[in-house]
């Protein structure tokens, strides 16, 4: 269950990591709410996740999937240019959180 918990928390972490950009300064009210609402549940469930993992396996798995993400959506969506390179780094990136949370 605290695998479960920490992959939707990386999930939720590029939600908010997205919004937070979106929100112009915390100034824009839509994207605002959906980053305080989806930072406190992504934090919430972070921490729920280490009462069951190390710190270290947690938090990086955490920021490896919010960082992949975020950077995959920017791409998909245009905010961010796509390189192979970026690419590259994500998807090495998405394959050893894979391992991890499959061993």
């Amino acid at each position: 269950m605290h695998w479960l918990v920490l992959v939707l928390s990386g999930v939720l972490e590029a939600v908010w990591a997205t919004a937070l950009g979106r929100s112009a300064g915390l100034t824009r009210f839509a994207p605002t709410l959906v980053f305080a609402v989806s930072a406190l549940a992504s934090f919430a469930g972070l921490a729920y996740a280490m009462k069951g993992l190390p710190t270290g396996t947690a938090y990086v798995v955490w920021v490896g999937i919010g960082a992949v993400l975020t950077a995959g959506y920017a791409m998909v969506v245009g905010d961010e240019p796509a390189s192979a390179a970026r690419v590259l780094l994500s998807g090495i990136v998405a394959c050893v959180i894979g391992l991890k949370v499959t061993h």
